[in-house]
């Protein structure tokens, strides 16, 4: 195995545990979370994972989209 296809394969399996590791995270603060936080980050979380089925589209796209649009709900959060 090539160094450049180790460093992808360890990069790849980095980013899958770290993505558990966020799903972990959130799955334990859904409880405590009120309905109106929940319904905003469904609003965003669902918004991105669409955009990210779409494999046309490239991730910078993607992630821009998704900074542009939830730049509102963010500031929704910290206002409260």
């Amino acid at each position: 195995m090539s160094r450049s296809s180790a460093l992808d394969t360890d990069l790849d399996r980095q980013i899958a545990a770290t993505h558990e590791r966020f799903v972990q995270a959130m799955a334990a603060r859904l409880p405590a979370m009120e309905i109106d936080t929940k319904e905003r980050y469904f609003g965003v979380l669902s918004t991105l994972v669409a955009k990210l089925e779409h494999d046309g589209k490239p991730l910078r796209e993607v992630l821009n989209e998704t900074v542009t649009e939830a730049a509102s709900v963010i500031m929704l959060e910290l206002a409260r």
